[in-house]
């Protein structure tokens, strides 16, 4: 690996010259030197502007690594932001649980379309609450039965017909999560579902994207065919047999100076900025977003993903089973996409656990089709280029900037590509 100040090393030594006339092709390399110049100022000046404490990213391409850590690791200390810093993740740690879910499909033990009441009965008889006004107007939640039984595919998918009490327009379900409980994270997985199950669902299962709970009900769903809470799943299935040691729930006392943090105050909207207590083990082992990670650890995770679920000679999934996970699985929903809080975005469907590129055009950043990404609430995002051979990933504590540096961040690296 090299940092983004350090000059590019050549792939090759340089090519004697031909004596046939033919033009001679300089040898492939990763990134541009320039363009990593450039976009090391950029972001550089964005942290000097005070825009947020600091940040670290990684690029892997063509068997070259760059990386760089920017800023401070904690706004009130000196301290520098290193690449062994310690990130919550927040919904990067969706794709983990996502591959954790697909390896037990691929052992048999469930299929993809069963129910999910069949492993979690809790879910059996859920109804779906609608918005009807009465006689004054106002509107009162009637409930009205499932058409369909929500499945683990639409968990993997978010069309569960779940959604979060935190994000997006206020509705009475929405409502009604906040003031049960739902989204305390002072409640373990089985309690989590048992509340959930105890309200309607926002949506007909099966019939639109909605982000939501459905890869905690996920972790649940783990915990309850395992018979292990997910934090020791994971790590027996996944972390350990990565290498990925700075990986998990929390982090323990004797790492915490590593820690990232956020400023108390968003510097651009003044909002009050708050991110999850990590230095403690969780009561809520939530599947949905309770991780923490490094660049490097996380690093080993994608290029596992990339490399068609092996790295270093450990298999978790099988090439076939990362290809099914990383196509789209919303085409053929009517109305999938039309939600008001679509997260993929524009130029994208979404997988089993990502959001997936489906044209050139019309997103918001350079990319290529097929590429597949996610990210986290607190700022983190990676995506997943298989057509370049790329792998980038951002880390940051900065909510409020999350969705300016994602298109910042995919933009300049665009740029890198020699």
């Amino acid at each position: 690996m090299r940092d983004f100040n350090e000059p590019a090393t050549p792939a090759a030594s340089t090519p004697a010259p031909r004596t046939d006339g033919a033009a001679t092709q300089p040898p492939a390399t990763g990134f541009d030197p320039q363009a990593v110049a450039r976009m090391n100022a950029a972001i550089d000046a964005r942290i000097a502007a005070g825009e947020i404490p600091g940040a670290v990213l990684l690029m892997a391409r063509h068997g070259e690594v760059v990386e760089r850590a920017f800023g401070r690791q904690r706004p009130d200390a000196a301290q520098a932001m290193t690449m062994d810093t310690i990130f919550r993740i927040y919904s990067m740690t969706k794709p983990v649980v996502s591959v954790a879910v697909m390896m037990l499909a691929e052992a048999g033990r469930f299929l993809i379309s069963d129910p999910v009441s069949k492993f979690l009965p809790e879910f059996k008889n859920v109804q779906v609450g609608v918005e009807l006004p009465d006689a004054h107007g106002d509107p009162v939640l009637h409930l009205e039965p499932c058409r369909n039984e929500m499945t683990i595919q639409d968990l993997l998918r978010h069309t569960a017909g779940l959604t979060y009490g935190i994000f997006g327009a206020a509705t009475l379900v929405k409502e009604a999560y906040r003031s049960c409980g739902v989204e305390s994270s002072r409640v373990s997985n089985a309690e989590m579902v048992a509340k959930l199950a105890a309200l309607p669902l926002a949506l007909q299962p099966g019939t639109c994207w909605e982000y939501s709970r459905a890869t905690d009900v996920l972790g649940a769903l783990l915990e309850r065919v395992s018979g292990k809470t997910l934090d020791v799943y994971l790590n027996e299935q996944i972390l350990a047999p990565l290498g990925m040691i700075d990986t998990g729930f929390w982090t323990a006392p004797a790492e915490q100076h590593r820690l990232a943090e956020a400023f108390d105050i968003d510097p651009v909207t003044g909002n009050k900025v708050r991110l999850l207590d990590v230095t403690r083990p969780p009561v809520f082992l939530s599947g949905g977003g309770g991780m923490v990670s490094t660049a490097r650890d996380y690093l080993r995770f994608a290029r596992m993903l990339k490399n068609g679920g092996a790295l270093d000679g450990v298999r978790l999934l099988s090439r076939k089973t990362i290809e099914f996970m990383t196509a789209d699985h919303l085409g053929a929903l009517p109305g999938a996409m039309a939600g008001p809080m679509y997260l993929p975005g524009p130029a994208y469907g979404f997988g089993l656990g990502f959001g997936v590129r489906l044209a050139t055009g019309c997103a918001h950043t350079p990319g290529s089709v097929g590429d597949y990404n996610w990210s986290g609430l607190a700022g983190t995002y990676f995506w997943i280029d298989p057509q370049e051979d790329l792998i980038a990933i951002w880390l940051m504590q900065a909510p409020e900037q999350r969705d300016t540096y994602r298109q910042l961040i995919r933009t300049l690296v665009a740029g890198c590509l020699s």
